[in-house]
């Protein structure tokens, strides 16, 4: 039986994956062979490194926190926002909304603050958000790593027409008492 193209496989499940990624043991348990994790991280680097320098993609492999997956290119930004600028507000996914509702009523918040909250990661979201001008970087958190800070844009105030961010709905206030009557028995 011939070997597979393991790159091939790689970039299949890693497109399947989206904007969640795969990370190395994911792979790996989709994998019948005997490869190890440092065999499989050794040739997504070496995937990352030709994504990049291929400058006939407008895509390339990154890897966050453990979890590859593929973006648009840097130079692809400038098109994007006009691609993103001409769609509807109403064409947000459930996701991109929570993310938004989130940045609005936290804001200035950082990434990992609203993956935090919603329980997945955000990162392409965010991206994506950013590409549409809804949202933008309002400086550098304290925090270990210095991560962006993110806050709504006029764009996204003009969208939902808000003349401040005091016009969005209040969020219901849940006491402990309130929330444990949730869970008794």
């Amino acid at each position: 039986m011939p070997q597979p193209n393991m790159k091939k496989i790689f970039e299949g499940l890693l497109f399947i994956a989206g904007d969640e990624g795969l990370s190395v043991e994911q792979i790996k348990s989709c994998l019948e062979d005997d490869k190890t994790a440092e065999d499989i991280e050794k040739l997504l680097d070496e995937m990352m490194k030709e994504y990049l320098e291929d400058d006939r993609r407008g895509y390339e492999m990154v890897r966050f926190g453990g979890i590859y997956k593929f973006v648009s290119k840097q130079d692809i930004h400038p098109y994007a926002e006009k691609m993103f600028a001409s769609t509807k507000i109403s064409t947000l996914s459930q996701a991109a909304l929570e993310t938004l509702a989130i940045i609005a009523y936290k804001q200035p918040i950082t990434r990992g603050e609203i993956e935090e909250i919603r329980g997945v990661g955000c990162d392409m979201m965010v991206r994506k958000l950013l590409a549409r001008n809804l949202i933008k970087e309002c400086g550098r958190s304290d925090a270990p790593g210095r991560p962006f800070l993110y806050e709504v844009t006029d764009e996204f105030m003009d969208a939902f027409k808000l003349e401040s961010l005091k016009e969005l709905p209040e969020l219901p206030t849940f006491h402990e008492d309130e929330d444990s009557e949730l869970f008794e028995d």
